[in-house]
């Protein structure tokens, strides 16, 4: 990556950065960020440079034409985006929440509960328990949230 060999000099690859990243087609939109903005392909560097085609045909007065003629269809082209990244977003959230497995506990049940990196004591390291309990369920506090109890009956704080 060029940013690992100008260490430190990050601040003069950004803007590059930034093109590459207006430039490049989205999944979620099929379009580039800078085609929906202004309803037009951004030409790279190169394509200035380089004689090319696209470049030498270009003129201002063709430009304006085509943007005011663009103009009645950027909305419909939003729209459109709008409805593929929803449905971008449909299809993300059916992958996820297919490996969701739903149970539901009683009161009076078992349960084991994780145990995180801030519950652990610091000195245990990589070996302790990822798991604490067993604990009883002593009641629900809302939908898939219970509170829970030791053995003993004394109520947990979280």
């Amino acid at each position: 990556m060029r940013l690992d060999e100008n260490n430190g000099r990050w601040v003069e690859e950004l803007p590059f950065m930034m093109w590459v990243d207006r430039t490049t087609t989205k999944k979620e939109t099929g379009q580039t960020p800078y085609s929906i903005v202004f309803r037009i392909e951004a030409m790279i560097p190169t394509e200035v440079v380089i004689p090319m085609v696209r470049y030498h045909l270009h003129t201002e007065d063709k430009n304006d034409r085509m943007l005011v003629e663009d103009l009645d269809t950027i909305d419909e082209i939003r729209d459109l985006a709008k409805i593929r990244i929803t449905n971008y977003q449909l299809s993300i959230a059916k992958a996820y929440n297919s490996n969701i497995k739903i149970r539901i506990f009683k009161v009076v049940d078992l349960v084991l509960r994780k145990s995180f990196q801030n519950s652990k004591e610091p000195k245990d390291g990589k070996l302790t328990p990822k798991w604490e309990g067993p604990y009883l369920i002593d009641s629900e506090a809302r939908k898939g949230a219970y509170w829970l109890a030791t053995l003993e009956g004394t109520l947990l704080p979280r």
